[in-house]
């Protein structure tokens, strides 16, 4: 079927550098993404020109948008959704694949057009996979949680959709009227300024005409039945082996933890765990999707990348306080980015920093780029890359890279990092001379990928994350393929460590299983991993290739907003004895699960008339049921619980159950003389 849009309606299909299609911006016609009579955007060669305002027109379009196959799998709705049940809504389309950068950017604009337009715009993400990783189903399932996307998603692994709207370019949106006909679409990012005049047009528009209907669309949110845990898709780690500190960049709870290298307890929390962009005293400060972490010499100064909020922060460990390196909190408007000066210089999703002296090289992912930052005089430049995305080697700064995303220093100075969506790990000479080159994987075109060992370029990986050099090695967390892998930097080598099929298991070898690995770090013989999907820090001992996993304890000393969810179960009114009795407190959890073995079980006590002994407390390994003394009389009690609880056969990831028991008590003699609170826990369903 030919394409059915490319000429259609008001909006042009006109492409974009934005669009993760390996188009620079050299190559780019100036934009006019709407006809003379509606807004105007265009890119003059590094920088954007805000909407211009004129007069609006009729947006009604005359080409019937075409259904969506059938047998598709839908996410965040309890049935799959057909065109025809949206008459009456505003819809937009919104072509993406979850690794992509640029669609990563546009979701805070689809965000805010939701919030505007709550019960007149439907959108819907239609994930047309580039990478074969990205086509399942559970994966886009996570990855839909993880950036808390609450509209429909449409699973278009077979690209039906795509080529049935003739798509050319991730992203891409189409815009439906509410009578089921095509208004036009546009390729790129920047779309809040380009589709809110339009969406508003057709608003008033059909409102006028009675043909707007706002009745709200059902959701049933994939992220709400995610389990709470102590880590939320976890992105890097950072092993300080002379301070014996682990850093995690618990990146879905937007906050740093600062744990013990050797038990795992948390010894601090950076971050108020609500997403945003302040600076301040640690439990004050906002992180957006922190990533990648430096750590200076004296061990005093955590350097983050901050992606969410396009910055580089600073994290005084002595004195806990945050401040902003580099970024000013907005994407920039500018692309690829302009070098400048500290915090006045906005930058684009930063995903990985690296300290070498007094210089701090930056994975610019949103720019396809490395810069460097002078720490003595805050002067951010281009280290490696134009900014086209590519997979062009030769001179630094005219090299071509490909969503560069972690990066590690070597011994003679050269830059190794993982070009992610090149599916390469690559290299950057240092010096005026310097060029780059391939270690490993492709060196073709950004849509060759795979999992096969072995030298150059003649191995294949799947959109790398990660990248340490330790023992001799570089280590490769190979992040879609959901394995480590073992690069020698002299051969270019490249050989599968660990993990065989996605999933969760501790073992060795093929044995152990990962989910999109995204960090690693190493530290006394062990090769620390952000096993991000799976909420969790795995560790690799590189002797044995054994590997274990990481329980993390002590968080409940560390309050934050994310907290604030706490359930509550009313016993309603209990009548015991008055005098000397007891309560007794039970926790059922569901089959297949068992308290941790190692976090406290931790409860604190509001009583009114009731006495207790020793009621607030935390206790490692408890054994239910607990019997507490007690003074009863009349009055009432509530208990606040925080049960830490993994599954029995791989004791993984460490699930949090946070709940408030309340009851009013009433005095009588004869009655029994022990209170009964018993809580059960919900299967996960996992």
């Amino acid at each position: 079927m030919k394409p059915r849009v490319a000429a259609i309606g008001v909006l042009s299909f006109l492409l974009l550098a934005a669009a993760c299609t390996g188009e620079s911006p050299a190559d780019s016609e100036t934009s006019i993404v709407l006809q003379s009579d509606g807004p105007v955007v265009r890119q003059d060669d590094a920088n954007v020109v805000e909407p211009e305002t004129v007069e609006p027109r009729s947006f009604a379009g005359t080409d019937p948008a075409p259904e969506f196959p059938e047998g598709l799998d839908w996410l965040n709705v309890a049935r799959p959704i057909e065109l025809a049940d949206l008459r009456g809504k505003v819809v937009l389309l919104d072509f993406w694949t979850y690794g992509c950068i640029n669609c990563i950017h546009i979701i805070p604009d689809l965000k805010r057009l939701e919030l505007q337009y709550p019960d007149e715009l439907v959108i819907i993400g239609v994930h047309s996979a580039k990478f074969s990783n990205e086509g399942e189903t559970d994966n886009i399932r996570s990855i839909v949680a993880r950036y808390d996307i609450e509209h429909p998603v449409v699973n278009d692994k077979d690209f039906l959709v795509w080529q049935l709207w003739g798509t050319r370019a991730w992203p891409t949106l189409v815009l439906i009227d509410p009578d089921g006909n095509i208004v036009g679409g546009h390729s790129g990012e920047g779309i809040y300024g380009i589709f809110q005049p339009v969406i508003d047009s057709i608003v008033e528009e059909f409102d006028s005409a009675g043909r707007l209907d706002r009745t709200p669309l059902r959701l049933v949110l994939e992220k709400d039945a995610i389990p709470d845990s102590v880590l939320s898709f976890p992105g890097k780690v950072l092993a300080d082996e002379s301070g014996g500190r682990l850093f995690v960049a618990d990146t879905n709870h937007h906050r740093i933890l600062v744990t013990d290298l050797a038990t795992g307890e948390v010894l601090d929390v950076v971050g108020s765990g609500a997403p945003g962009y302040a600076d301040g005293a640690f439990e004050l400060s906002q992180f957006d999707q922190p990533q990648g972490m430096a750590l200076s010499s004296d061990g005093r100064i955590l350097y983050v990348a901050d992606t969410g909020s396009h910055s580089i922060r600073s994290l005084d460990l002595v004195n806990r306080d945050v401040s902003t390196l580099l970024g000013t909190g907005d994407q920039a408007l500018s692309y690829p980015p302009l070098p400048g000066l500290g915090p006045d210089l906005a930058i684009s999703s930063p995903w990985d920093v690296v300290l070498d002296g007094t210089t701090l090289y930056i994975a610019m992912a949103g720019s396809h780029q490395i810069w460097s930052l002078n720490l003595e005089n805050s002067a951010a430049r281009w280290y490696v890359g134009t900014g086209r995305e590519s997979t062009v080697n030769g001179l630094r700064l005219e090299a071509e890279l490909a969503q560069p995303s972690a990066l590690v220093v070597l011994r003679n100075g050269s830059i190794a990092f993982a070009d992610s969506e090149s599916s390469s790990i690559r290299y950057a000479e240092s010096g005026d001379g310097g060029v780059t080159g391939v270690l490993a994987g492709t060196d073709v075109d950004l849509f060759d990928f795979g999992d096969v060992d072995g030298a150059g370029t003649a191995a294949r990986l799947q959109h790398p994350l990660g990248i340490e050099y330790a023992e001799g090695a570089l280590w490769v967390a190979d992040t879609y393929n959901s394995k480590i892998k073992r690069l020698d930097p002299e051969t270019g080598v490249i050989e599968s460590w660990s993990g065989g099929d996605q999933g969760w298991a501790d073992g060795s070898g093929s044995g152990a299983s990962f989910s999109e690995p995204g960090g690693l770090s190493y530290a006394g013989g062990l090769l620390y991993v952000a096993d991000t999907n799976n909420h969790a820090i795995r560790i690799i001992d590189l002797s044995t290739g054994d590997v274990t996993t990481r329980i993390l304890y002590g968080i409940e000393h560390f309050p934050s907003v994310i907290d604030d969810g706490i359930g509550v179960v009313h016993f309603g009114d209990l009548t015991v004895a008055p005098g000397a009795g007891a309560i007794v407190l039970d926790v059922k959890l569901p089959p297949g699960y068992k308290i941790n073995d190692v976090a406290p079980f931790s409860m604190s006590w509001d009583t009114v008339g009731v006495a207790l002994d020793e009621g607030n407390r935390s206790i490692v390994s408890p054994q239910f049921p607990l019997t507490l003394v007690a003074n009863l009389a009349a009055g009432s009690v509530a208990a606040d619980l925080t049960i830490y609880y993994c599954t029995t056969d791989a004791e993984a990831l460490c699930f949090i159950e946070r709940v408030r028991l309340e009851a009013n008590i009433i005095v009588e003699a004869g009655a029994s003389s022990t209170i009964e609170l018993q809580h059960a826990i919900a299967d996960p369903g996992l």
